[in-house]
Order: structure tokens, then C-alpha cells, then sequence
């Protein structure tokens, strides 16, 4: 199961990780608010529960995934990124373990995505660095190695000429300054270009809801690194979560063998 904990719902759903696609519907419960931990955490074990009990629900000790906005170090969420602020400094893999009485795994939301994209989606096979970038409230962002999560990088916060990067090329930068598309693109052309300076990476992956417009900014880019948008939208969060879990549930076991 992976489970994405958002600024305005908390979505769930029951992961074919052969495929990286869900098992039926997802389902979803508004986040609540105040969004402090327990509330957040209670949250999160109604829409468990609700998976748990369907006909193909995985067996009650699976481990679960959760992705959370905030930059999580070893489970511990070390900012708030549209959630109460006092998650800051929150054990959130221990909160949620000790919720669910089953393992959990949590990492941030973008990277949750990203994890999926590269495994499922638009960089399915791609190996070298792919740069997943999605354009919404901020800029997130996940940093994949030969398909293998390079945690917590946030490319949103770079600054470009003495600005935050979030705050003058994220989709909402653009509806707050009134900008048309054509005075868009150079905004993300000086972000993509200093980005691509940095990492040299092999495949830029563009995600968030502006994603649906791709056509109106992307090929107006000029870029060397092939630049594309996310194919898995909405579900994505939910089925990195999954994997996520997946993969460091099975490395634990190995470990704990020797």
C-alpha cells in the first residue's frame, strides 16, 4: 500500500508493483485541520484500514508507504511544507508505525513521485541522473541514479540571480506575476539551464498539474538534456510511496540475514 499525505487530502491506494499501477480505486479523506501529527496520523489509519479490508488488500503486516511534504531525514520530518508546523522535528516513521502496528516507510512527496516516474513512468529504463521536476506551489524536486533514489534534493530552493528558484519559476510564481506562456519560458529556461549545469543530467522528467500543458512551454526550451513530461499524474505519490516501502522492506530483511 502506499498512502500520499497532501496540504488538502490524504490518498491512498493498493500498489501493483509489477505494473505501478493501483489495484482498484484510490481513496481519499480530506486532510484535516488543524493538520498536527496525531490528527494527520488518525487520518492516515482510517484510509489504511480502508484498503486493508478490501477483497485484494495485502496482508496485515505489509509494510506501508507513506510520502510526506517535508524534507525527511532517517523518518524525521525537518520541515512543513503545507502541514502543521509542528511536524518540524516529528519521528514521523515512528508515529506511523506505532499508528498502523505494521512497518512503514516514509520519504518526501517529490521524491515519492519521482521513484515512480523513473521506475514506471517516463524514465522507465533510463540510467544515468533523470531529474524529476515538478512545477506547482514550489518547485519540487527527486534525483534519480541508475533508478535509485538520491533522497531529499531540493532544486526548488537553488537561487538563481540572488532569487529563490521556487519563488520566480514555479507554476504558481507564473499565476501570481500574470505571466503569459512566452514570458514564462525564460524563466524556466534560466532555471532548467543552471540545473542542467549542475548535475548533467541524462533526462529532465517535468511533473505537477502544469504538466497538462506541456506543449505550450516545453518545446520552447532549449535545453541538451532531453526534457519530457511525468506520465504517472495524480497516482504517482501513492505508487512511489509503495515501492518505496517495498524496496527497503526487502533490503531490511536482507540485512537482518547477514
Amino acid at each position: 500500500m502506499g498512502v500520499d499525505i497532501g496540504g488538502t487530502g490524504i490518498k491512498g491506494g493498493i500498489v501493483d508493483l509489477a505494473k505501478g499501477t493501483l489495484i482498484g480505486e484510490r481513496f481519499r479523506i480530506p486532510t484535516p485541520s488543524p493538520s498536527t501529527p496525531e490528527a494527520v496520523a488518525d487520518v492516515v489509519t482510517e484510509v489504511v484500514a480502508e484498503l486493508t479490508g478490501r477483497p485484494e488488500g495485502p496482508e496485515p503486516e505489509a509494510p506501508v508507504g507513506i510520502t510526506f511534504p517535508a524534507i525527511i531525514k532517517n523518518g524525521v520530518a525537518r520541515s512543513a511544507a503545507n502541514v502543521d508546523h509542528s511536524w518540524i522535528g516529528t519521528d514521523v516513521d515512528k508515529l506511523m508505525t506505532e499508528k498502523l502496528k505494521r512497518p512503514v516507510e516514509v520519504l518526501n512527496d517529490a521524491d515519492g513521485a519521482g521513484l515512480a516516474e523513473a521506475q514506471y513512468g517516463a524514465g522507465k529504463g533510463q540510467l544515468g541522473v533523470v531529474l524529476v521536476i515538478t512545477l506547482g506551489t514550489g518547485i519540487g524536486s527527486a534525483y534519480i541514479m541508475d533508478g535509485k533514489l538520491v533522497p531529499n534534493a531540493e532544486l526548488g530552493h537553488l537561487e538563481i540571480d540572488g532569487y529563490d528558484a521556487e519563488s520566480r519559476a514555479s507554476a504558481t510564481a507564473r499565476e501570481r506575476d500574470g505571466l503569459s506562456w512566452e514570458e514564462y519560458v525564460p524563466r524556466l529556461q534560466r532555471y532548467f539551464s543552471h540545473v542542467e549545469f549542475l548535475f548533467s543530467p541524462e533526462l529532465f522528467i517535468v511533473g505537477g498539474g502544469i504538466s497538462k500543458r506541456s506543449e505550450d512551454f516545453l518545446p520552447k526550451l532549449d535545453l541538451q538534456t532531453r526534457i519530457v513530461p511525468a506520465t504517472l499524474k495524480n497516482n504517482a505519490g501513492i505508487v512511489g510511496a509503495a515501492l518505496h516501502a517495498a524496496l527497503r522492506f526487502d533490503w531490511t530483511k536482507k540485512k537482518a540475514k547477514g
